[in-house]
């Protein structure tokens, strides 16, 4: 009996893929509702609502409203939360309280096919998030330049850069609500220290290196150079892409090591 090519063995996780996707249709009420709503309410109420009370510049382009400058950051958010949503209690999930990783790993599908599997699901979620959201921003008239989709890219590119946390689920073995800590510690203030509501240069310069650190204070400067740019130099964005990319491919590879130490023992 031959064994099998290494594309039949890459493309096994295609099946982990098309599971999760299954699994979705349980919800999938609640993914339409919350990928429509959540866009229009947050633009009117930024771009409607707030906007209103802001009368002044808010970067270095004094043509660029409020709203065109918040959207590209929301729409970042939107992918960052999907994204933490599926490495924490998604992964934890296929461990733990439903362990579909375990059977999965019994059948002739690796550790590192799993968890491929897993993320190729976590990124059609973000496409689809992030698609109907820039729908929405061009609804709103929130997108100007000629490379506004972009911003699909860079939002994804965010979540992607999240991929730590994946790893970091892969390593819990008894939930004691750590998740919930995370959330409340890191994920929520990113908002306030990542430059998505008000420019980063706005926090004192003691606070700003949060910003610096944060996934989605890139994605969010990186899409609006998409949207509505450029207002940075060129290496800057390069800076923004390659901090991204290096950040999930080192989650993505911890999360696969982890979860073939925890599996395979």
């Amino acid at each position: 009996m031959t064994s099998p090519t290494p594309l039949a063995r890459t493309g096994r996780a295609w099946y982990v893929t098309e599971h999760k996707i299954r699994e979705m249709r349980g919800y999938a009420g609640t993914f339409v509702a919350t990928a429509l709503g959540t866009p229009f309410l947050y633009l009117f109420a930024f771009g409607v609502g707030l906007a209103t009370l802001i009368t002044q510049n808010v970067g270095p382009n004094p043509d660029v409203t409020y709203l065109q400058f918040v959207a590209p950051a929301l729409l970042a958010s939107a992918a960052l939360l999907v994204a933490q949503e599926e490495y924490t209690f998604g992964i934890l999930m296929g461990f733990k309280w439903n362990p579909i990783f375990v059977a999965m790993n019994a059948a002739p599908l690796s550790p590192r096919q799993i968890i491929n599997g897993v993320f190729l699901f976590v990124v059609i979620r973000m496409v689809l998030t992030t698609v109907i959201y820039f729908g929405f921003m061009v609804a709103f008239g929130a997108v100007t330049g000629p490379w506004g989709a972009m911003t699909i890219v860079a939002g994804i590119l965010g979540g992607f850069a999240f991929a730590p946390v994946a790893a970091y689920a892969a390593t819990i073995q008894e939930d004691r609500g750590q998740f919930a800590i995370l959330q409340r510690t890191i994920i929520l203030p990113l908002t306030l220290f990542s430059g998505t509501i008000f420019p980063l240069t706005q926090l004192p310069l003691y606070l700003q290196w949060i910003g610096w650190l944060s996934p989605l204070w890139h994605a969010s400067e990186l899409g609006r150079q998409f949207s509505y740019g450029p207002t940075e130099p060129i290496w800057l964005t390069a800076v923004h892409v390659v901090y991204l990319v290096g950040l999930g491919v080192l989650g993505w590879q911890l999360c696969v090591r982890i979860s073939a130490r925890r599996l395979n023992k």
